[in-house]
């Protein structure tokens, strides 16, 4: 019996040793290709801002503010070329995704975004607004996007915001899409 426990004992192996090295060089290797990956991203990104840097300065809303006739609080979900859902405006800060609060007015739309530039559309160069369900970077169900068109410089621009209750898009894109007349109450769309 105790020839056959020295045979087993002899027999076992103990477990391989982890290769420590080749462990490290792998992950090493994988941070490095991460941040390869992540810089030719930024890359790109500046490229497509250089590109677009004939793009005029982005208007800023009056001193003086005109009664609001709609407010939203909600999401900036980026600009692109106006029906091109995919071309993304990344220059004057039109590609920085933020929280946002749109002001409309008889001058326009104020879009005020914390951590990055606010910017206005006035209304004499707003195209148009519809629901639409995506624009680049971003898709949602149909619907869940307000899409406000509108011309800077010889450019037309689609901008893509989400409110906090994406019941208001519909009382944005009827506002928009129509003149307003000073009689109308809007007291109902709000």
């Amino acid at each position: 019996m105790t020839s056959a426990l020295i045979n087993l004992a002899v027999e076992e192996k103990s477990q391989a040793v982890t290769d420590w090295a080749a462990r490290i060089g792998w992950v090493v290797g994988l941070l490095l290709f991460i941040a390869l990956l992540y810089w030719l991203m930024r890359e790109g990104w500046k490229w497509r801002g250089t590109l677009q840097g004939d793009l005029p300065e982005l208007p800023a809303a009056p001193a003086t503010a005109a009664e609001p006739r709609l407010t939203m609080a909600g999401r900036y979900h980026g600009s692109t070329t106006a029906g091109q859902w995919l071309d993304r405006i990344v220059a004057r800060g039109l590609g920085t995704r933020s929280r946002a609060e749109l002001t409309l007015t008889d001058q326009g739309v104020a879009v005020v975004r914390p951590g990055a530039q606010d910017f206005f559309i006035p209304a004499d160069r707003v195209r148009g607004a519809r629901l639409d369900k995506g624009i680049a970077g971003k898709v949602l169900t149909e619907g869940g996007l307000l899409v406000i068109t509108w011309e800077h410089g010889d450019r037309q621009i689609d901008s893509g915001f989400r409110s906090d209750r994406a019941a208001e898009h519909p009382a944005w894109v009827e506002a928009l899409t129509r003149p307003h007349h000073p009689n109308h109450d809007m007291e109902g769309a709000r």
